[in-house]
């Protein structure tokens, strides 16, 4: 079947299902604002998730069904279906979405994302997000901050109320630690010190831990590598452009050291936070170049 057919297929089909869902989805989410007992907006945060997950699943088989992509995930074994988890990812493209969607769906609790402000604005799926309580990030420039130095820490805070949303269920955290997807462009102007990857924002991943050290049992680093060594679009994805996908899961432990600690203002702890993750960032540049190798192969 012509790749075009089948983009539009899963195209329509997912919008459908967008639809049919997002409707009860928001009145839930609503209620769940406007209910004045904590029983009930429980009630009511639990539903909107069962109805993302339900949407999820559909989306998982609509393009099982169509697409024909192959998802060689390594390391699943590692996922715990009943423990909190946060997981640090590298980002290329937002195929990586329903890349981690096919990992976790399942097999681990439903996810939460830590999303750039602008995509509240994507048609529909950005009140889905507001109504699950995704925290929407705003990353500020040097430049920025230094004409309004009362920003700084702001991005830390939204993290941090998004947190105390989070305390009284079991969740998988997903942060992308670049904040941004991968270009050959953005690498150049940061001078990555990397070859696949762009430098890890670390602060975002620091104070989830010290938020939620009690409740965060496990740290899983997962690495996409697309086999054909291109970034694909989601387009790519609809009309089943591509062929294979892996991702590699491997358990972090965290120093104890690192688990709690003022990201912002101890200078030490901060130190000894980003040579913790820009040595896993080392680690995962150089599984991406062996899985590309091996892909070639």
């Amino acid at each position: 079947m012509p790749s075009l057919i089948i983009g539009l297929a899963s195209a329509s089909l997912i919008v459908l299902n967008t639809l049919i869902g997002i409707a009860p989805m928001l009145i839930l989410a609503l209620l769940k604002a406007l209910l004045p007992v904590p029983a009930l907006r429980r009630r009511c945060g639990t539903g909107v998730r069962w109805i993302a997950r339900c949407w999820a699943l559909a989306n998982r088989r609509i393009l099982h069904a169509l697409t024909g992509t192959e998802w060689d995930i390594r390391g699943r074994e590692h996922i715990l279906p009943q423990r909190s988890t946060l997981i640090i990812c590298n980002h290329q493209s937002w195929v990586d979405i329903p890349a981690l969607m096919e990992l976790m769906l399942e097999k681990a609790p439903f996810f939460t994302f830590f999303l750039k402000r602008e995509l509240f604005w994507v048609p529909l799926l950005g009140l889905a997000w507001w109504a699950l309580d995704y925290p929407f990030m705003r990353r500020y420039s040097r430049a920025e901050l230094e004409r309004r130095p009362q920003l700084r820490g702001k991005d830390l805070e939204i993290t941090r109320i998004a947190c105390d949303k989070l305390q009284d269920r079991k969740v998988t955290l997903i942060n992308y630690v670049e904040g941004t997807r991968f270009t050959q462009r953005k690498h150049d102007q940061q001078q990555s010190p990397f070859s696949h990857l762009l430098k890890p924002r670390a602060g975002g991943v620091a104070f989830v831990l010290s938020a939620m050290h009690q409740q965060i049992d496990t740290v899983l680093d997962v690495t996409i590598v697309y086999a054909d060594g291109s970034v694909p679009s989601f387009w790519h994805l609809l009309s089943g452009q591509i062929g294979r996908v892996v991702m590699e899961v491997r358990a972090i432990p965290v120093p104890e050291a690192l688990r709690e600690g003022d990201y912002q203002q101890d200078e030490s702890f901060r130190a000894a936070f980003q040579d913790w993750i820009n040595s896993l960032w080392q680690h995962k540049d150089q599984r991406i170049t062996a899985l590309r190798q091996q892909a070639q192969v």
